[in-house]
């Protein structure tokens, strides 16, 4: 019990270091073109637990309907209960910022035109998560690091419609959408 507690803590650590170290080095390019086509989102269901919401994209941005590919964290969640989002958690952390879980494996191995960041918190697995996907443009909240989002919305995270509105309002700017 003791050396899991002290393996878990050394774990953390090694994922903020790789953080940090990621977050200073410059960000990878992502070769996809104009346009919003492929839509990937985090959110952290601790704090917002619809995340069948996100669904309401596919008409919102004209998309195919298998064009959003959604992922959620809890801080602590049974491996035997279903969700209806694929969920990682905190004991999926590994050594060096790794995240061991199926789910956030296949959920990297895509490439994205938008990522939401759908957190307002700081914490670590989610900018882990954050840094790792591979996005061309990064949208998320003024409540967590500036260097992980390209478009902050100052927007109450409960209020998904104001959220939506906004987001969909300055990828207009961007020459994003049509």
């Amino acid at each position: 019990m003791f050396l899991k507690g002290l393996k878990d803590k050394f774990k953390h650590k090694s994922g903020l270091k790789y953080l940090k170290a990621e977050m200073q080095s410059p960000s990878k390019v992502v070769s996809r073109g104009r346009g919003i086509k492929q839509i990937g989102v985090i959110v952290n269901l601790d704090q917002f637990d619809k995340a069948e919401r996100f669904s309401e994209f596919v008409s919102d941005f004209n998309l195919q309907p298998n064009a959003i590919k959604v992922i959620g964290y809890k801080g602590f969640y049974d491996k035997n209960s279903p969700y209806a989002t694929p969920v990682f958690s905190d004991k999926d952390l590994g050594w060096k910022g790794a995240i061991e879980n199926s789910y956030v494996l296949e959920f990297l191995s895509r490439e994205y035109d938008l990522l939401v960041n759908y957190y307002d918190q700081e914490n670590l697995m989610l900018q882990l998560m954050t840094i790792k996907t591979r996005a061309r443009i990064n949208a998320g909240f003024s409540g967590v690091d500036k260097n992980l989002n390209d478009l902050i919305l100052e927007v109450p995270l409960d209020d998904f419609k104001l959220f939506k509105q906004e987001l969909h309002k300055y990828l207009k700017v961007l020459n994003e959408l049509d």
